[in-house]
């Protein structure tokens, strides 16, 4: 449908390119265009993009995670004045671990239209190169950044069959890995950079042998595989390594760490709540 056709008042959510520009589509390129106004996390960023794609924006407002809930109201009431807003993040897909969950779910409540403007998205391209079975398969964002809130979200699929995607910074990618094997068990990996660009390139590896991951910038995208057996210790067993290890003394904390290294799907706090009872 041409965008001439399309009702005022529409947010378009557009894909923009992860790294090759020549991902722009041409419907993207004639929203970001046509758009009253455009909102993204970057305004600096994006125009300095925009100028490269040869796109001429209209107008760009800041739109990020900080004041994403602040901005809806004034959003929502510049699309019920019959002005078209373009929604783009920092690269790919918007909402998916970036800014616009919040105002895609007002203009929904509102009754406001919203056309998605499909394209680049880095989930699905690291999980389309991997190699990893692609389906089922659960996208995190980014992983909590403490350890034990890391255990907790990646728990409770130890023993799922399915695929997990997720983003992560390179000088916490050797930590989060090990405690992700210490979790889920021995399984394939992939870690994609640089991706659509010039250095594109995807790591494959197994989560109970790292590589070294110096020379890696940057954020990444991980995808780390199903299990390839029953991947969650049963509770006989870890109580019988809880068994063996507070004989070999130390603090509670200390013994569930040690048990969490020899099961497999545990956290250390189910582990130490179990340890107290």
């Amino acid at each position: 449908m041409s965008l001439n056709s399309v009702n005022p008042g529409t947010l378009w959510v557009v894909a923009t390119p992860l790294g090759n520009p020549g991902d722009l589509s041409p419907r993207a390129r004639q929203c970001l265009e046509q758009a009253d106004l455009v909102l993204a996390e970057d305004t600096k960023r994006e125009s300095l993009a925009c100028a490269r794609w040869g796109v001429t924006v209209r107008r760009f407002v800041s739109f990020h995670d900080h004041n994403e809930k602040d901005k809806c109201a004034s959003v929502l009431a510049c699309l019920k004045e019959g002005k078209n807003i373009a929604l783009i993040s920092d690269a790919g897909m918007p909402v998916l671990a970036d800014p616009g969950y919040a105002v895609v779910r007002a203009c929904r409540a509102e009754g406001i239209t919203v056309s998605v403007v499909p394209g680049p998205c880095a989930p699905v391209a690291a999980l389309a190169g991997s190699g990893i079975p692609p389906q089922p398969f659960v996208f995190f964002g980014f992983l909590p950044r403490g350890r034990a809130a890391q255990e907790k979200t990646l728990a409770p699929y130890a023993s799922l069959s399915c695929t997990l995607v997720f983003f992560e910074r390179r000088d916490r990618l050797a930590e989060t890995l090990s405690g992700a094997f210490s979790l889920l068990g021995p399984r394939e990996v992939c870690v994609a950079r640089e991706l659509t660009k010039t250095h594109e390139e995807f790591l494959r590896f197994r989560l109970e042998s790292l590589p070294n991951f110096d020379g890696i910038l940057g954020e990444v995208t991980v995808v780390i595989g199903p299990p390839e057996q029953t991947s969650r210790s049963c509770r006989e067993e870890v109580e019988a390594a809880i068994t063996e290890e507070t004989l070999l003394g130390g603090a509670p904390r200390a013994v569930a760490k040690r048990v969490q290294a020899r099961v497999c799907g545990w956290t250390t706090g189910e582990i130490y709540a179990i340890l107290t009872r």
